[in-house]
């Protein structure tokens, strides 16, 4: 072969393994650690994603610990969690956040004060064929509220003010129980929360933001935040390793997100961060973002933060974590259960990156036991024992019916050699401080 050939043959291989290599793939997911999760809910016309992702939290919860497949009431949370806010507004005169929206910690904090019930007890709302849609709700409670609020100021307030919103509440969700049959055995709200063995102070909410010093819990600044829960500050690799920790430890977690940007679609199904700015795509990759691989932005702890202070990251969307898949080409991403029915190919999940959950996260809540230990021992929490039940107040008992885990692979897959070249995975080990010599009581939450 001569000169000339043998140059032309180089150029020819050149030119199609560049075009081999720019030919763009579509994502490749392989499990790598998925945990039980109950069905798929749906949150229809309201904004109450909170307390769908708490319930959901913790019916995975009861899994873990044996307690078999419960379907615990969204609505009655929702129900509690009203009234706790229409008070909180009319005693602030009005100077407080006032909707539907909410988070974690108000679940918990209605389970603890009110108990919980099973869905097929309280399913709240009086028509089950017509979907929840609490707009008009809203409404009639804000106008009520503020009508209380004149009054007061005119020290004309009503004795039976509270029991005007009760009555509005039982109009929309019906009248709580306050005793129930469930699988034949009666219970109250409190002792059905106990039989189940739920602990909401057994739960952590964990955050990362410079504006507050690591290391120390504080009220996060977000609209929804009425109780002013607090949350515990840690660098953004230690949030993750605490996230990643929990998941192949087999505890689920709860995730508070911003979801408004175009990374975010669960008509896809996926959660990114392209490295492209979306207003440096062509109408060609645009198309093709959520379809074909491409990779993501390495993301900092600076990178979060100017985005929480502009407000391009918000507490828009709660969902919950359930499992980690791993993609051929860029590495971790995590299964997320949503709460907007069964959309998608992937029937109400979504896969979200790694960098997704870095730059978009407002909080994670999970169980104590979940936590690494040397995060427990900077937060001064001590692991808790689980699995005590409390027996029900009479009749027949009925053991629950066993948890029918969702079907794993024999063989899980571990990372493709790739995702070690993903940089959001470097990830620093936990920083040390030198602790106090005298622990104290952390911070509750209010």
């Amino acid at each position: 072969m001569n000169y000339q050939k043998r140059l032309g043959l180089l150029i020819f291989v050149s030119f199609a393994l560049l075009a081999h290599a720019q030919k763009p793939e579509p994502y490749e997911f392989k499990p790598v650690k998925i945990l039980s999760a109950s069905s798929v809910k749906d949150q229809q016309r309201t904004g109450t994603c909170w307390s769908f992702a708490a319930a959901s939290l913790l019916e995975s919860e009861l899994m873990r610990t044996n307690k078999g497949a419960h379907d615990l009431s969204e609505m009655y949370t929702v129900r509690c969690i009203y009234r706790q806010k229409c008070e909180n507004y009319v005693r602030r005169l009005g100077a407080a956040q006032f909707g539907q929206g909410g988070l974690i910690h108000d679940k918990l904090n209605a389970i603890q004060r009110y108990g919980l019930v099973p869905e097929s007890v309280y399913p709240g709302r009086k028509d089950l064929n017509k979907p929840l849609d609490h707009g008009a709700l809203e409404a009639t409670l804000k106008r009520l509220c503020d009508t209380f609020i004149a009054q007061a100021k005119r020290n004309e307030l009503a004795d039976n003010w509270l029991a005007q919103i009760e009555r509005v509440l039982d109009d929309e969700f019906g009248p709580v129980p306050t005793t129930f049959v469930y699988e034949g055995v009666q219970y109250t709200p409190t002792s059905f929360r106990d039989f189940l063995g739920i602990k909401p102070e057994h739960y952590v909410h964990l955050t990362s933001f410079t504006h507050h010093p690591f290391w120390t819990y504080f009220v996060l600044e977000i609209p929804d935040n009425f109780a002013n829960g607090q949350y515990y500050n840690l660098p953004l690799n230690d949030l993750m390793r605490c996230l990643n920790h929990a998941l192949q430890r087999g505890y689920t977690v709860a995730w508070d997100a911003d979801i408004s940007n175009p990374g975010f679609s669960a008509k896809e199904g996926l959660a990114i961060v392209p490295d492209v700015d979306w207003k440096n795509k062509t109408p060609e990759q645009v198309a093709a973002v959520f379809k074909y691989w491409e990779p993501e932005k390495v993301i900092t702890q600076e990178m979060r933060q100017k985005a929480f202070d502009r407000l391009e990251t918000q507490d828009d969307h709660l969902m919950h974590i359930t499992g980690i898949v791993n993609e051929t080409h860029g590495g971790l991403f995590y299964v997320v259960k949503n709460s907007w029915g069964e959309i998608s190919e992937r029937k109400g999940y979504l896969y979200a990156s790694d960098a997704y959950v870095r730059m978009n996260t407002i909080s994670l809540t999970m169980h104590v036991n979940a936590l690494p230990p040397d995060i427990l021992q900077r937060m001064r929490l001590f692991p808790v024992l689980e699995g005590r039940v409390e027996a029900p107040i009479s009749g027949q008992t009925t053991p629950p019916a066993q948890t029918q885990l969702r079907p794993r692979p024999d063989n899980i897959p571990a990372p493709t050699e790739s995702r070690l070249r993903n940089p959001n995975l470097q990830t620093a080990p936990a920083e040390r401080y030198p602790l106090p010599k005298k622990a104290t009581e952390s911070p509750k939450e209010k």
